[in-house]
């Protein structure tokens, strides 16, 4: 049992978990929170009918701050990407030297794998 445990958070160490993944997932999360709402809608009674109404309103109020943090995370990739880029064009060599730094450095971060 020790050992799956340890084979397991190996697994989620190798796995990146990036903004853009984290996002999926709670899209996929809200929509699954969103079918199970709706698949109680059959459901008679005033405390069902008030949870659900609450948990749509929680879930559209979700959606909006996500939308915002999507958009704020596109907006900073795009921002540094067009840093990256004049930063290239000012200065070319200097960015081939950086990358063949960063290059060395994962190739030796690799190698003592």
């Amino acid at each position: 049992m020790t050992a799956k445990k340890l084979d397991h958070s190996e697994a989620h160490a190798e796995k990146p978990a990036g903004t853009e993944q984290l996002i999926g997932e709670f899209k996929a999360l809200m929509a699954d929170a969103e079918a199970l709402i709706k698949a109680t809608e059959d459901h008679p009674g005033d405390a069902i009918s008030s949870i659900r109404n609450k948990a749509l309103e929680t879930l559209a109020g979700a959606k909006e701050s996500l939308s915002s943090v999507e958009g704020n995370f596109v907006d900073k990739a795009k921002a540094a990407a067009e840093g990256a880029d004049d930063f290239v064009h000012r200065s070319p060599w200097e960015a081939v030297g950086v990358a063949a730094g960063l290059g060395l450095l994962i190739g030796l971060f690799i190698g003592r794998r």
